[in-house]
Order: C-alpha cells, then sequence, then structure tokens
C-alpha cells in the first residue's frame, strides 16, 4: 500500500470521527434545551449558569483523560462546549475590566467560554455596580499578582459591595513587546500598565535601559498608543497585537517565568458545594494585644487550612485595618461551618465574600 492510500484510509477514518462528534455535540445541545425548559416550567427567573457544576464536569474530564491530548486541553475543549451549550439555554452577560485586549478579557473567556456576551468597562467599580444592577449577570476582575502583590482596589471594593464570589480564574501571564517592526534601537517610548512595566523591569534594564517608560491605565491602551505613536512599543499580549495591527518585537519578556495573575468572578448568587472549593472571608479584629491571633485560633482548632491574608484599611479610622482572608472548604461543608461560627463570635466584623470551586484550568 502506497504512503497515499495510507493517508486516504487514515482520512475516511478521520471523517467518520468528525461526524460521530458532530452528531454528539448536537446530541448535548439538544440535552441542554431540554434542562432550560425544565428549569422554566418551574421559574421563569432560573439560574442557568451553576459555577459548581461545571467546576464538576472539568474535573471528571481531566481525571478520565487517557491521553494522547493532555488535561489541559481537553478541559478547554469541554469548556467551549459547555459554553456553546449554556448560550443555547440563556447567552451570559459578562463584564470585565477592559479595554478589550486585555487579560482580564482573557480570563473572562477562559473561565466562561467564547459563547458569552463579553463586556468591556473602565473600572474595577464599574465592574461592580454593572452586575450590582443586573445589567451583567458576573463580572471579572483582577485581584492578585503572583510577582506584584494584591489589586487594592478589588479588595476594597468588598467593603461595600453585596456581590458574592462565585469564582476564580487563574492566568499564566506572558508579556509580549509589541510594536510597528521597528528594531529595538529605534525605540524611545514604551507604554504599558505600571504592573506590567514592574514584571518587565529587569528586561527593560537590559534592553531598552534609555528608552521611556509610560505607565498608562491598561495594556490594550497601551498598544493603541503603540499604533499611533512613532518609535513607541507596548507591553502587551498578543491579543492586543492583532486588534492594533502591531508585530510581536520580543516575546515572553517577563522577569518571572511563572507570572500568574488570579482574577475573581462576582455575581449575585451563592454558589453550591463542588467538592473542592474555597471561602473568602472579611474580618476585622479587636484593637488588642495578639487580637488577630485570638481571631483566627478557631482555624487552626478546626484543621481549616487558610490559603490567603491582605490586610487593609477599613476607611473607618486611622490604623484601623480589616483582613481579607481565603480558607479552603466550602462554607456549607460541616467542619467549616463550625469554625466559621467560632470565628464569627470572636471577629468585630464578619462577612463571609463567597464560597466558590477552586480554578480547574
Amino acid at each position: 500500500m502506497s504512503e497515499e492510500q495510507q493517508l486516504g484510509k487514515i482520512r475516511e477514518r478521520i471523517d467518520t470521527i468528525d461526524q460521530q462528534i458532530h452528531q454528539l455535540l448536537n446530541q448535548r445541545a439538544e440535552a441542554a434545551i431540554e434542562v432550560a425548559r425544565i428549569k422554566l416550567a418551574a421559574d421563569p427567573n432560573a439560574v442557568f449558569y451553576r459555577p459548581e457544576r461545571e467546576a464538576q464536569v472539568l474535573r471528571m474530564v481531566k481525571q478520565r483523560n487517557p491521553g494522547p491530548l493532555g488535561d489541559e486541553e481537553v478541559a478547554r475543549l469541554f469548556r467551549e462546549i459547555m459554553s456553546a451549550c449554556l448560550a443555547l439555554e440563556r447567552p451570559l452577560q459578562v463584564a470585565y475590566l477592559g479595554p478589550e485586549g486585555t487579560f482580564t478579557q482573557a480570563a473572562a473567556l477562559k473561565h466562561f467560554g467564547h459563547s458569552v456576551r463579553t463586556e468591556s468597562l473602565g473600572s474595577i467599580s464599574d465592574v461592580f455596580q454593572e452586575v450590582e444592577s443586573e445589567a451583567a449577570d458576573y463580572g471579572v476582575v483582577p485581584v492578585e499578582n503572583s510577582t506584584e502583590g494584591v489589586v487594592n482596589h478589588t479588595l476594597d471594593m468588598f467593603l461595600k459591595s453585596s456581590l458574592q464570589i462565585c469564582g476564580e480564574v487563574s492566568l499564566r501571564i506572558n508579556h509580549n513587546l509589541l510594536g510597528k517592526g521597528q528594531p529595538l534601537e529605534q525605540l524611545k517610548t514604551v507604554y504599558s500598565h505600571q504592573q506590567s512595566l514592574a514584571q518587565c523591569r529587569g528586561w527593560l534594564d537590559r534592553h531598552l535601559p534609555f528608552v521611556e517608560r509610560v505607565a498608562v491605565g491598561s495594556n490594550a491602551e497601551a498598544a493603541r498608543l503603540a499604533s499611533q505613536t512613532e518609535h513607541a512599543a507596548a507591553i502587551a499580549s498578543t491579543t492586543a497585537a492583532e486588534l492594533y495591527g502591531l508585530d510581536t518585537l520580543a516575546t515572553n519578556i517577563e522577569d518571572e517565568p511563572g507570572n500568574t495573575t488570579r482574577f475573581l468572578v462576582v455575581g449575585r448568587h451563592t454558589t453550591m458545594p463542588s467538592g473542592a472549593d474555597k471561602t473568602s472571608l472579611l474580618l476585622s479584629t479587636r484593637n488588642e494585644a495578639g487580637g488577630l491571633y485570638h481571631m483566627l485560633k478557631p482555624l487552626a482548632d478546626h484543621g481549616i487550612s487558610m490559603t490567603r491574608i491582605e490586610s487593609r484599611p477599613s476607611r473607618r479610622g486611622n490604623w484601623d485595618y480589616v483582613f481579607f482572608v481565603d480558607l479552603l472548604g466550602h462554607q456549607d461543608d460541616p467542619q467549616l461551618v463550625e469554625a466559621l461560627q467560632a470565628l464569627r463570635s470572636s471577629a468585630g466584623m464578619f462577612k463571609i465574600l463567597g464560597s466558590y470551586p477552586q480554578a480547574v484550568l
């Protein structure tokens, strides 16, 4: 059998498999439509997006995957299938910190898939307001970076917002130097968000030591400016390069190879347990010696793991602070219920910001 004949047989097999996949995709879509019909019959205002259910599906996909496709790749494919099927039930409106082409938009699409309707907004407070007013179903905002720390504005919004955290997204951040094809020695200005400039400081010091660094509101805005300015470049994503017609002058210029940003998904509804969850709290302690120790002691007493703690000014008076705490577990887990009851009695302020599935992708 010739090479062409061998390839022809394999292509016929691929065509047959593709037809089967297509049929199964439509069967899954029909099942999603049936779910919508049942839910709407019971409640005209039914909530279709279930973060805990989607997290469980994605975990099962990764657990049963035998290869050769990697776990992450297979999970991303199923995320898009779920996104398309959910859009048949009811398309989601997701607000994010814009403009278009930012890493926050990439995080929103990673979490919800590409079949949602995304809305770019100019500030973190605008994202919260859009969801609170029910103009958007969910919002996506950055909360911390592995090298530059927390995004304070996001934490501060929880002091006054009633929104719940219902998901998290971890996004590997790759920074690229974008321009109009000019050599590096011709550059006079580099635009980027202040955090991106900080994350690429070492590379810039080595390769562009005499080039002016200008901080702007977002990396997408930086790309827009670079597209309109002579002898200028931007630090931004490949998506921003496509949007503004820029060339990639250098790739992966971040100083830390593991540079990752964590984003939060905020919404108006509580999330049920998924089996692998986190719970976020807002706490304050009485102003006394050992106050923080005594406040957090119930967590240790009940064997609860605390994965993060951050302090912020309470805005109620000078030198008065609140603490943002992330715990492993769901607020409805029996062990965590007991710990939270004890914590509530020992804290000056106690607010559950939400329980949500740990990031799967």
